[in-house]
């Protein structure tokens, strides 16, 4: 749908999971054993990754300033359940959140929303505004006011709605 470049660090991993699911055709990669290995899930861990992916899109929806699309699990509930761990790296004494066990999409998420949080670029991750995408971005905006994927596609579309609504 996007034209943006990936999000920044560990935010990548998270908008790429929240874009597995195209709302306009209903595509989700998910379905595939290919879209579930980019994410190391199992036809078990199917069911907990698709909540994880709509908690993602509510927050993410937040931070763009609308209500989530559906009723979710609270992202905070779930990402409770990621084990973390403080690793701390010998050579320059950094330190930084890590999955206390890599494969477990939860553990990973929750770290990299932990990274985010530390940078300051948690917020900037966003869904679209458009009823029919809610597509994940990065919105790098000097003012972190972007409202839209896409500026081409969603954005115009909201607006040629809006000056179609204003009539001759």
């Amino acid at each position: 749908m996007s034209e943006r470049s990936a999000a920044p660090g560990g935010l990548a991993l998270v908008e790429s999971l929240v874009n597995t699911l195209d709302l306009e055709t209903g595509a989700d990669s998910l379905d595939t054993s290919e879209g579930r290995g980019r994410f190391g899930i199992t036809e078990e861990g199917l069911a907990g990754a698709r909540e994880l992916r709509e908690a993602l899109r509510a927050a993410l929806l937040a931070h763009a300033g609308h209500a989530p699309h559906r009723a979710v699990a609270p992202l905070g509930t779930l990402l409770a359940r990621a084990p973390l761990y403080v690793a701390v790296d010998d050579r320059d004494g950094s330190a930084r959140l890590a999955p206390a066990d890599p494969a477990p999409l939860l553990s990973r998420v929750a770290a990299a929303v932990a990274e985010a949080l530390v940078a300051g670029t948690w917020t900037r991750l966003k869904a679209c505004e458009a009823d029919t995408c809610h597509w994940a971005y990065y919105d790098r905006s000097p003012a972190g006011r972007g409202r839209w994927c896409s500026m081409q596609v969603c954005g115009a579309r909201a607006k040629m709605r809006r000056y179609r609504a204003k009539g001759p």
